[in-house]
C-alpha cells in the first residue's frame, strides 16, 4: 500500500449530496405506487366502527332533518303577517312540542308556540324567538326586524334521502358515529385491520430488565413503534429482539410472513451492517435498499416478502421515529384504505434558533413550537439534535422541516414545522 497524505473517503452520510441517493418525495411516491390497500371487510355494530376505515360508501336512508322544523325555541307565524313598520299582534292557538305530532293549522293573523324541534303547523313558515315577541293573554306583539323564513330548518336541510354521506375509505372518528347513529345506521362495513409486525435486530441490544454488560444497551426501538402503531389502530405484533445470526433472522422474517400484512424492522440496513441481513432479505423477497438524501433516517430498505411489505428502518431512536411518520405512518394509513394519502398539517413560523446544513439533502431537527407574548408562533431547537438523541423528541413538540434546497436557517427566519399534534 503506498502511503499518500490523504485517504479516498467512501459516500457516507455526512454527505449532503450522493449520487443515486432518492429524494424524500420520491422514496414515498415509489413505496405508494408498490402497495395495493386491504380489500377484506367485516361488519360491526357503530361503536366497534370506531377508528376503523369505511369499506363502503354511506348513503342516507332517509332525510335530516325528517320534517320542517324549528331550530329555536319562539312562535311559528306566517312571514306574510311579520310587519313592514311598527308591530303587529297574533293570536296563539296552541303550542307545537319536539317529538310530538302537530295537527294545527294556522291561519292568517295566528300563531303557534314552538319548541326547538318541533315540526312547523301548517300555515307557518317563519320562527319569531321568543325573546323578541311580547306575549300577553293568549296574544304576541312582534316588531319590525324579522325576515321570512328565519329559524327553520328545511327537511333534507342537511342530508337528502340518497345523498351520499361518507365516502368509502373515510375514517370512522367520533363525528361520523354521531352522523351515522343519526341515520340510523346500527352496523356498518369496515375494512379489517392492518396486521403488523415489528421487531429489532441487535446483539448489542436488551430487553427490559436484563442488565447490561459493555456495550450492551437497552432496546427502545421497540416501544416508540409499539407506540406510534398502537396510536394507528392496526393489530400490533411485537417479535422482540432478533439477534445478528442467519438462521434466526430467515426464521423471524418468515414467521412475520405467514402472519402480518406488514413487517417493520430497525438496525441492519446501513453500511456496515452484518451482511447476511441483507443476503437473508434479498433471498427471501424483492427488496430494494435505498439512501434517502434526508438527516436523519438516510438508509432505508423497503419491499416484499411473499405477500407481506417490508420496512426496513435506521437503528438509531430518532431515526426510527423521523423515518416512520415521514414514510411508514402514511403508508399503512394507504394500505388501510385510507383516503386520500394526506401529507401531516405544516405552518410556517419564525425561528429563534439556527439550524446548520448545507443544500441537498432534507433534514428534520426536532424543535419547540411556541407562542410569544404577542400572540406570534415561533420555534426554537429542541436541544442537542443527535439522531441518538431521544429525548430531542421527547421535549419537541414539532420537526423543523428543512428542504433539500435550503441552507443554514438563521435566527428571524422562516421556517416550515410539523407540529406532532395530530400526528403521533
Amino acid at each position: 500500500m503506498s502511503r499518500t497524505d490523504q485517504i479516498t473517503p467512501q459516500p457516507n452520510c455526512t454527505d449532503p449530496v450522493e449520487a443515486g441517493m432518492l429524494s424524500v418525495a420520491e422514496a414515498l411516491t415509489r413505496m405508494q405506487a408498490e402497495l395495493t390497500p386491504l380489500a377484506h371487510t367485516e361488519k360491526l355494530a357503530l361503536r366497534q366502527a370506531l377508528g376503523r376505515v369505511l369499506a363502503e360508501s354511506i348513503i342516507s336512508p332517509i332525510n335530516v332533518p325528517a320534517h320542517t322544523n324549528s331550530a329555536m325555541d319562539g312562535y311559528a307565524i306566517n312571514g306574510a303577517d311579520l310587519p313592514e313598520s311598527g308591530t303587529v299582534v297574533l293570536q296563539e292557538i296552541g303550542t307545537a312540542w319536539a317529538g310530538r305530532p302537530c295537527s294545527l293549522e294556522v291561519q292568517r293573523g295566528q300563531c303557534v308556540r314552538i319548541m326547538t324541534g318541533a315540526s312547523m303547523p301548517a300555515g307557518t313558515d317563519t320562527v319569531v324567538i321568543q325573546e323578541r315577541v311580547e306575549a300577553e293573554n293568549g296574544q304576541i306583539r312582534i316588531g319590525t326586524g324579522e325576515r321570512t323564513g328565519q329559524n327553520v330548518r328545511a327537511a333534507g336541510e342537511d342530508l337528502a334521502q340518497g345523498d351520499v354521506v361518507l365516502q368509502a375509505g373515510r375514517l370512522v372518528m367520533p363525528p361520523e358515529l354521531g352522523l351515522l347513529a343519526s341515520l340510523g345506521f346500527a352496523e356498518v362495513t369496515v375494512l379489517r385491520r392492518l396486521r403488523v409486525a415489528f421487531f429489532s435486530t441487535g446483539d448489542e441490544l436488551r430487553s427490559l430488565g436484563e442488565p447490561l454488560s459493555d456495550g450492551q444497551i437497552y432496546d427502545s426501538n421497540r416501544y416508540t413503534l409499539y407506540g406510534m402503531l398502537e396510536r394507528l389502530g392496526v393489530d400490533v405484533i411485537d417479535m422482540g429482539v432478533v439477534r445478528d445470526d442467519r438462521a434466526a433472522l430467515t426464521a423471524a422474517f418468515n414467521a412475520a410472513a405467514d402472519c402480518a400484512d406488514v413487517l417493520i424492522t430497525s438496525g441492519g440496513v446501513s453500511v456496515g451492517e452484518a451482511d447476511f441481513t441483507k443476503a437473508v432479505l434479498s433471498e427471501l423477497g424483492q427488496i430494494q435498499f435505498w439512501k434517502i438524501a434526508m438527516k436523519p433516517g438516510r438508509p432505508l430498505a423497503f419491499g416484499k416478502i411473499k405477500d407481506m411489505a417490508f420496512f426496513g428502518l435506521p437503528g438509531n431512536p430518532v431515526a426510527v421515529m423521523v423515518t416512520f411518520y415521514q414514510f411508514v405512518q402514511p403508508l399503512l394509513q394507504y394500505l388501510q384504505g385510507q383516503s386520500p394519502l394526506l401529507a401531516n398539517p405544516t405552518v410556517k413560523v419564525r425561528s429563534l434558533s439556527r439550524f446548520r446544513k448545507k443544500a441537498g439533502r432534507a433534514e428534520f431537527p426536532r424543535g419547540i413550537l411556541s407562542q410569544t407574548e404577542t400572540g406570534e408562533w415561533v420555534v426554537q431547537v429542541s436541544g442537542k439534535q443527535g439522531s441518538g438523541i431521544l429525548r430531542s423528541m421527547s421535549d419537541g413538540n414539532c420537526f423543523v422541516l428543512l428542504s433539500e434546497t435550503q441552507e443554514t436557517v438563521e435566527p428571524d427566519d422562516f421556517v416550515m414545522v410539523q407540529p406532532f399534534v395530530g400526528m403521533m
